[in-house]
């Protein structure tokens, strides 16, 4: 089922106050802090552009809201932010030009928060911008487009935002595009990827950027990978092991085409990503919804009462590790990263793995399930530096 959206990821509007979790205490040891702060950390998808839209707040310092700030990155040792240009599936629909001015808003309202804090942020164009900016300790804002509908069928967009920065994008979003098929979307206009869709893989090859795979239609995808001659990365996925029948996480027999492909699967956070509970208990509560409006009762109001009979089943930071687990041990240890879905999952987020500051417990787990540090340093950002590196190195030479 579709999840409404209302930031980069289908994010679902629930009270934080009702969905607070019971209190756990997780203490990473000085090995763990130490793992995460000095070595490179970068997540692929943070929403951060699209929450300042919904409500602004200086991030470069600390907000009472959201996932993301300052302090809290530098305490949980995030060094890289991609942060996700994201662009609501229905402003396609609403007209040529929509989906271009957004994205452009939202690329200006990162290069401000470099501006404003260039002790702080500095933007992150390339593999060497990462590298230099991790060393002299500031955090680089790298840039992941979620949704290609800004490109509106013309390459020269294409060209226009990787100028601008982003460095991926994610072809489709909740609902087909002119690009491609969407996860969500059953109509599956183009059984995979447009003619233009095809060739624009095909020049963001050329280009240097890396495409996407997350939310497109499993056809979608087996074309990419058919049609890209550089590593491709699952920005923000999870795996279908553990939510049946939820497409828009990748099944073993895409990870094995991942893995052929060189590419990396970005493990998503949020907790119907992570355990088919949580997923179970959003369908069982819109379909008690369904039945109490028909009835005349007020929707949120009833959400309230519902959440009060019926907690929210978070996941745990022992299942996202599972999640990791099961990548490592069916394709390789090279090809799983980070991508969290902070401020793009609303209040779902596993018990554990709250907000930025909490990568130090996700080192601590790989730690106590005996990963190596060298391993660990892959998960937390060599892998993506790999792919990242593989795509400027194909289109230098195209």
């Amino acid at each position: 089922m579709v999840r409404s959206t209302i930031s980069s990821c289908i994010a679902l509007i629930l009270s934080a106050s009702a969905l607070a979790a019971a209190p756990t205490e997780f203490h990473a040891s000085e090995k763990a802090v130490k793992l995460a702060k000095e070595n490179l950390l970068i997540d692929t998808h943070i929403d951060v552009p699209y929450r300042l839209v919904d409500k602004w707040d200086d991030v470069t310092k600390a907000t009472e809201g959201g996932d993301f700030d300052y302090p809290r990155a530098v305490a949980g040792g995030l060094n890289a932010p991609f942060m996700s240009i994201y662009i609501p599936a229905q402003l396609e629909k609403e007209g040529k030009g929509k989906s271009y001015l957004l994205a452009n808003q939202l690329i200006d309202g990162m290069e401000a928060i470099a501006y404003r804090a260039p002790n702080k942020f500095a933007m992150a164009y390339s593999t060497n911008d990462i590298e230099k900016q991790f060393k002299a300790g500031i955090i680089s804002i790298a840039m992941g487009m979620e949704n290609g509908s800004p490109i509106e069928g013309e390459l020269k967009n294409l060209h226009h935002f990787y100028d601008r920065g982003v460095r991926y994008i994610t072809l489709a979003h909740s609902q087909s595009n002119h690009i491609s098929d969407s996860s969500y979307d059953l109509r599956r206009q183009w059984k995979g990827l447009s003619p233009f869709g095809k060739e624009l893989v095909v020049e963001m090859n050329n280009v240097g950027m890396l495409i996407d795979v997350s939310h497109i239609s499993d056809a979608a995808f087996y074309q990419v990978m058919e049609l890209s001659k550089v590593p491709v990365i699952a920005s923000h996925s999870s795996l279908r092991k553990y939510t049946p029948g939820f497409e828009r996480n990748m099944d073993d027999e895409m990870l094995k085409a991942l893995k052929k492909n060189g590419g990396v699967i970005q493990i998503n956070f949020g907790s119907s990503f992570v355990t088919s509970n949580a997923n179970s208990w959003y369908d069982q509560r819109d379909e008690a919804q369904k039945e109490a409006e028909a009835k005349g009762e007020n929707r949120t109001d009833f959400r309230a009462a519902y959440l009060k009979r019926n907690p929210f089943p978070f996941a745990s930071l022992e299942q996202v590790l599972d999640h990791i687990d099961h990548v490592v041990k069916l394709i390789g240890i090279d090809h799983v990263g980070i991508g969290s879905d902070y401020d793009g999952v609303g209040d779902s987020l596993p018990i554990g793995l709250k907000d930025v500051s909490s990568y130090p417990n996700l080192v601590q787990g790989l730690l106590d399930r005996n990963y190596s540090e060298e391993d660990i340093k892959k998960i937390l950002g060599g892998n993506t530096m790999r792919v990242w590196k593989a795509a400027e190195q194909y289109a230098a030479t195209h």
